[in-house]
């Protein structure tokens, strides 16, 4: 049968665990978005896309659809989605956004100036097209 630590050694462990944790600088995710979205595909594989996307001043997307939600991250400028249905969004850098399935839409630069740099992310069935151009 294991004897037990001597109370001295317990003492000592959890003296120093603190003084141990905090000499390291420990990383940890910045929460950014939380959402609940319907329509994720079910399927026994999916695929993962991460995309990065660049708009110059006044450059916009082709008016489209996404079969799966997208998840948009900003890291430079502001972007503006216009969907079908509803008001026009505006997300800014350090903010995240998701595109619905099966909604009618198109994204702006309205900036004069400011280039917008994203990060995109597109869980879908395998090989299924990243968007389909509405009409």
């Amino acid at each position: 049968m294991a004897r037990p630590w001597p109370l001295s050694v317990v003492v000592i462990v959890l003296t120093l665990a603190p003084m141990q944790a905090s000499a390291q600088s420990l990383a940890k995710p910045e929460f950014v978005l939380r959402q609940i979205i319907e329509r994720m595909p079910r399927g026994e594989k999916q695929e993962i896309r991460v995309f990065t996307a660049s708009f110059k001043p006044g450059d916009r997307t082709v008016f489209h659809t996404h079969r799966f939600p997208v998840t948009v991250y900003i890291l430079e400028g502001a972007f503006t989605l216009e969907m079908e249905g509803r008001a026009p969004v505006t997300v800014k850098a350090g903010e995240a956004f998701v595109e619905p399935s099966n909604v009618r839409m198109t994204g702006y630069n309205r900036s004069a100036t400011e280039p917008i740099r994203l990060v995109i992310f597109y869980v879908s069935d395998p090989d299924t097209p990243f968007l389909d151009l509405a009409p």
